[in-house]
């Protein structure tokens, strides 16, 4: 199950990884709004996951291992990773407060040509401070931009509000723009992690006003210094009813070139969806936000489970040899409608412990060959019997992923209850409307990595077998 097959490697070519266009930049498709493109026009759909910042004895060390897990996503099919470029290892920013540091940002260097030799795009996210001089949260605060430590800011507020701050931010800007303004291989540039969990962070709608008019700010100076790459903002998890005007703001936010969302499996979140199974909560977290029409791709960026109210990573990953967190993370959003795969957290203590990259593999293989942006995708759910059915409908191509509902984390993990084989299900996909020209159907078992056909007969399918998902592709006759 780990190998990545010679199916895998054709989706790895297909989809572009490796063979990503060095002088391309991503783009917002001209041609459908919804989805990304390279500036060459080839099709872009992200596939990836949060890898924040390598850990390691030595800079050699860490480096190594961030190499290596590059190389094994993109080996599976990955072409995006996201990065904090604020993270300690990277953060160039870290003796006084407007003072940059030209050697710490070699590593940055390097990890930039480790994407160009492995056909990945990076987004950069440059801040995400909490608190100044706080007992809790220690990886979230930065003292050096308070006053007293030589700073502009009188507390956090002042840091997003005051304007000496606004424009000690431009010129960190600025010295990104001079080193890496002409860098294809930057997917995005991103403002800040969950810009509204900062100190009063969306608690006030004060504080809340100042974040969102700082991000309209600093989203238009993005623009000015980067106008070839794109730019975004964060939000903290959807985990609670209170965030959803903020999301909608700043998802409709022009500027905002992608409507991002977290969240996650969280037992302590006050939304029952985050305690459910992961494909619901993903692919509620998209519709969420296409709700909203915000005009502009969608992605669920990130994702994962929890121990309660965001207390340390989910006990059970232990558990989950199989990978069926993270493959409901990355399977669901992109067939809900979002622009790609769904986006883990928890690179390390949970993809990397248990080997779980040759998801990314199933994933590529069951996308590969498809030109969103052409295609026109409109998202149709068809659940039936004991299958939720996520579909998308295209001018040329109908693609569905099934769930058997009787499968996830509580049954396989909790309760150690092993996934059934459903066998000689019969789909119905008359609701979907195809044309009488869709006589046969691809059908993709991203557990085993085996493509079987099926005849459509008279709108339905019969699958021979289920074990957790599978993955329905037919091809459409344009001209009916």
């Amino acid at each position: 199950m780990r190998l990545f097959s010679v199916c895998a490697a054709v989706a790895v070519a297909l989809c572009g990884v490796r063979a990503l266009a060095a002088d391309a930049f991503v783009r917002v498709s001209p041609r459908d709004c919804r989805y990304f493109e390279l500036s060459d026009g080839t099709p872009y759909i992200p596939i990836g996951l949060n890898m924040i910042a390598p850990w390691g004895r030595t800079e050699a060390e860490a480096l190594a291992r961030m190499e290596k897990w590059m190389r094994l996503l993109s080996d599976n099919g990955g072409n995006f990773i996201r990065i904090w470029a604020s993270n300690d290892f990277f953060n160039v920013e870290h003796e006084k407060s407007g003072v940059y540091d030209a050697e710490k940002a070699r590593r940055l260097d390097a990890v930039l040509d480790m994407a160009d030799r492995y056909g990945i795009r990076v987004k950069f996210t440059i801040e995400h401070f909490r608190h100044f001089f706080s007992e809790r949260e220690s990886w979230a605060n930065k003292n050096i931009h308070h006053v007293s430590m030589g700073g502009p800011a009188k507390d956090v507020s002042d840091f997003f509000a005051g304007e000496k701050s606004r424009e000690q931010f431009r010129r960190k800007l600025d010295w990104y723009a001079r080193r890496y303004g002409d860098r294809p291989t930057i997917f995005a540039w991103e403002l800040w992690n969950e810009v509204n969990c900062g100190t009063g962070g969306g608690v006030t709608i004060e504080a809340a006003a100042e974040q969102m008019e700082w991000t309209r700010v600093m989203l238009e100076a993005l623009h000015e210094r980067f106008p070839r790459n794109l730019a975004t903002q964060s939000l903290g998890s959807f985990d609670n009813d209170r965030v959803r005007e903020l999301y909608r703001e700043l998802s409709c936010m022009p500027g905002n070139d992608m409507a991002q969302v977290h969240r996650y499996l969280d037992l302590g979140a006050s939304l029952a969806v985050c305690k459910g199974p992961v494909d619901v909560l993903a692919a509620d977290a998209v519709a969420e936000l296409r709700a909203f029409r915000p005009g502009k791709p969608i992605l669920l960026a990130e994702s994962g489970a929890v121990e309660p109210s965001h207390s340390g990573p989910f006990k059970l990953y232990d558990k989950d040899r199989a990978g069926i967190i993270l493959h409901d993370v990355v399977f669901a959003p992109f067939f809900a409608g979002a622009a790609g795969a769904g986006q883990c957290w928890h690179w390390d203590r949970y993809v990397e412990a248990r080997d779980l990259w040759w998801q990314f593999g199933r994933f590529a293989e069951a996308v590969k060959g498809l030109d969103p942006a052409a295609e026109g995708f409109e998202p149709v759910r068809l659940d039936q019997g004991r299958l939720r059915v996520y579909a998308l409908k295209g001018k040329r191509t109908f693609v569905a992923w099934c769930r058997d509902t009787q499968n996830m984390w509580e049954t396989e993990l909790a309760q150690g209850l092993a996934p059934q084989t459903l066998a000689n299900v019969t789909l119905d996909l008359r609701g979907a409307r195809l044309p009488e020209t869709a006589t046969m159907a691809d059908l993709y078992d991203p557990w085993t990595n085996k493509h079987v056909t099926a005849a459509v007969e008279d709108g339905r399918i019969l699958l021979p077998q289920i074990v957790r998902s599978a993955v329905v592709r037919i091809g459409l006759d344009e001209s009916r």
